[in-house]
């Protein structure tokens, strides 16, 4: 109980709460983004009122007002033209509530926030802390509608270097809310002050973490995904044909859906060897429970989630098992921050 605690701790738990409370929703956000996409909704809402976009369409006038503007955009003319207004309003709810939802997020962190100003109970450190979180979500709205943009001219599909760009930055605050909340909860570092080695190892994992998500959404913004749905062989080759065939040499990597959707398996395949063996040196090292857990649940979740991107692989991307895809890498990559944190060391 938080009543049992000096005042600085009571503080420090309070406060952290609320941040794991926020992230929660940030959990819920990313994936249902992933949703979004999967099901093409995200072009629905072809404006961006940041402010006063709160409301749906309230009458039937104002619904064939907006599906109207929807029918001006590339998606509708050159995909959904047979679409009608029942069918609108179906990608019209998912992508509303991605965007509500996001607002909603806003609305939770700014609010505490303010009031935890307000009663001086936040120092400047942690301040500055949150105050860049702050800025950070408001710039993510920003590159979200920025992402939505480049559907809405000539191909209607969001460009793929703007889609990883926002999970990118979703992946980012994410990280850098949670650090913060640990750290509130955790603030002396617990590890041997021997334990460098093991600690920048727990870096790298979680860098090679980031980099294998990005990728994925690579995949998604090309649709690799549906394309060579068998595994571990693509075409019947380890190696498939085609997989070089652009020039510039660096264009293979960000828009040939070959060379795409390979690197993203091999990525996902040396993370999960790196994970075992970080798994087999973490269980020699001398941990606190804490990161002996950590350590646990990632070797744990990396074959889970493996197990997840084959299967989305093999079934032809199922909007159900494609979301839990994307969860599990967020699940990943959450136990990977707190992995990094519980293991940083000790001041020597």
């Amino acid at each position: 109980m938080t009543e049992d605690l000096p005042p600085s701790h009571r503080n420090r738990a309070a406060i952290a709460t609320w941040l794991f409370a926020v992230l929660a929703m940030l959990f819920v956000m990313v994936v249902l983004g992933g949703v979004t996409r999967l099901t093409q909704s995200g072009l629905s809402m072809v404006e961006w009122h940041p402010v006063t976009g709160w409301l749906p369409p309230t009458s039937e006038a104002a619904w064939r007002e907006t599906f109207r503007n929807y029918q001006q955009f590339p998606e509708f003319r050159q995909l959904n033209f047979t679409m009608d207004l029942a069918e609108f309003k179906e990608i019209f709810w998912l992508e509303y509530l991605h965007r509500l939802w996001g607002r909603l997020i806003g609305v939770a962190f700014f609010v505490p926030f303010v009031y935890f100003l307000a009663r001086r109970r936040v120092d400047w450190r942690l301040g500055a802390k949150l105050g860049t979180l702050f800025v950070l979500g408001g710039l993510q709205g920003v590159l979200g509608w920025y992402m939505v943009k480049s559907g809405l001219a000539e191909r209607p599909d969001v460009s793929q270097y703007r889609l990883s760009a926002h999970l990118g930055a979703a992946l980012v605050i994410y990280g850098y809310m949670l650090w913060v909340a640990l750290g509130l909860l955790f603030p002396e570092p617990q590890a041997p002050p021997g334990g460098r080695k093991l600690w920048r190892s727990s870096l790298a994992v979680l860098a090679l973490i980031f980099v294998t998500v990005l990728s994925g959404a690579f995949v998604a913004g090309t649709d690799a995904g549906f394309a060579y749905n068998t595994f571990p062989l693509m075409a019947g080759q380890w190696v498939p044909d085609g997989l070089f065939d652009m020039d510039p040499f660096i264009l293979n990597f960000l828009e040939n859906i070959t060379t795409i959707q390979f690197e993203h398996r091999l990525l996902a395949e040396t993370l999960f060897v790196v994970i075992a063996a970080f798994w087999i040196m973490a269980r020699r090292a001398a941990l606190t429970a804490r990161a002996r857990r950590a350590a646990h649940g990632l070797a744990a979740m990396a074959v889970v989630q493996i197990a997840l991107g084959i299967t989305t692989l093999l079934l032809v991307v199922p909007v159900a098992v494609a979301a839990a895809h994307q969860a599990g890498a967020l699940v990943l990559y959450t136990i990977a921050v707190w992995m990094v944190h519980e293991m940083r060391p000790r001041p020597a």
